[in-house]
């Protein structure tokens, strides 16, 4: 396993709720992160731990290999890979997402 990927699965599995996004929880700097973040909030997540990708071209790639997904934001909750914005989206309407992050599932 590569620094990155080492870095990387220490974020993932340190962490309850992790998100990997563009910008930060206060200032996203793309219409998915700042999604991404709302639902969380909606969830009454607690504490998320945010990546900036922008900050860190090797988290930034290396996040995509990580869970061979190809887009940014990724969330993952107690270690497992949740998906993105739309992924997020859905779990959310569906009241899956809200589960997950109570533990119920």
């Amino acid at each position: 396993m590569s620094d990155v990927q080492q870095r990387i699965d220490d974020l993932v599995k340190g962490h309850k709720v992790v998100l990997f996004m563009k910008g930060t929880a206060q200032f996203p700097q793309c219409g998915f992160s700042g999604r991404a973040m709302q639902i969380l909030k909606a969830c009454n997540a607690g504490e998320v731990t945010t990546v900036n990708v922008l900050e860190d071209e090797g988290i930034r790639q290396g996040i995509k290999e990580y869970a061979n997904w190809p887009t940014i934001p990724q969330l993952y909750i107690n270690g497992e890979f949740v998906g993105g914005s739309d992924i997020m989206m859905e779990m959310y309407q569906a009241g899956e997402l809200q589960q997950v992050l109570a533990g119920g599932q």
